[in-house]
């Protein structure tokens, strides 16, 4: 429980606010990872039905945090690709929590934080392996 209110974005820092919340945050990082996306595509995802991601891209549609583009592969579904103002406050959430997990992690050793992050890498696999939805994607 600590660890997932605590790690959530721009939880460690101070409220200066201005930061994504977290499922702006979780989209943007997986559009960027994966290039634009549809509806359909961030459902199979991230398991989540249409409504909700709709609400979601809505909010970051108005924020201008991503755009609906034509599909660049010639689908028919609009996707969303994250815009400027998107790349910029995704890089400062995640130099924020960044910055935050260096203080917890402080008197850590090297080997301590290497055998933390192969720890935690494991744990998201085997969590999404049981949902069906392994990361990457083949």
């Amino acid at each position: 429980m600590l660890l997932g209110r605590h790690l959530q974005p721009g939880a460690i820092r101070s409220r200066r606010g201005g930061h994504l919340d977290r499922s702006a945050y979780t989209l943007l990082s997986r559009i960027r990872m994966e290039g634009p996306m549809s509806i359909g595509q961030l459902s199979e995802a991230f398991g989540l039905d249409a409504s909700t991601l709709n609400r979601q891209t809505a909010a970051m549609l108005r924020a201008g945090l991503v755009e609906r583009i034509p599909d660049p592969d010639g689908g028919i579904a609009r996707k969303f690709r994250i815009t400027g103002a998107g790349e910029r406050g995704l890089d400062a959430e995640r130099e924020a929590n960044i910055s935050g997990l260096e203080r917890v992690m402080a008197e850590w050793s090297p080997d301590e934080v290497a055998d933390f992050a192969a720890y935690l890498k494991r744990f998201n696999s085997d969590i999404e392996h049981l949902d069906g939805r392994p990361w990457p994607r083949p």
